[in-house]
């Protein structure tokens, strides 16, 4: 019995260290950045289930979609929130990404598959372009127009 007593007492008192330490927002500084996880852990345990043989190829589709997400999500809990205006295409990429994943790991699938990963994939190569070129295209003809400068100054003159 004094066995039983002595585990009850060491779990009150790690039970209570645990209140205290929520009370005192510890969990909430750790779930506030290291909530991704929760997308990002079934995304990879989706990729090891298929390559342990435990899961059909279609797992990938969800598996490539949310460990894209969990990524961008990561990226925006580390350099703020205001990066999703950029990042937003990277949603269309996850899908072409697990697309493009059940395709190259099953072999019987169809080329519809492909061709939907490879369309995606374009769509959102040309938004994220797009975006960019919004965002930094200041800088882009600032730094097109410096380049030009620099050429007309040192190009070598032809003397006739």
């Amino acid at each position: 019995m004094a066995r039983n007593s002595y585990s009850i007492g060491i779990l009150l008192i790690g039970l209570a260290a645990l209140l205290l330490l929520g009370k005192l927002g510890f969990f909430h500084v750790l779930l506030s950045f290291f909530w991704p996880l929760v997308l990002l852990i079934p995304g990879l345990l989706f990729h090891v289930f298929f390559f342990k043989r435990s899961l059909p190829t279609g797992v990938l589709v969800p598996g490539g979609i949310l460990t894209t997400y969990a990524i961008m999500f990561f990226y925006c809990n580390i350099f703020g929130w205001g990066s999703m205006s950029y990042l937003w295409p990277g949603f269309i990429l996850g899908v072409a990404i697990g697309l493009y994943e059940m395709h190259l790991f099953d072999r019987g699938s169809d080329r519809g598959v492909l061709i939907g990963a490879m369309v995606l994939g374009i769509i959102s190569a040309v938004f994220f372009g797009l975006t960019l070129l919004i965002h930094l295209g200041i800088y882009v003809i600032a730094l097109i127009l410096v380049v030009a400068g620099l050429v007309m100054i040192f190009r070598k003159r032809n003397v006739w």
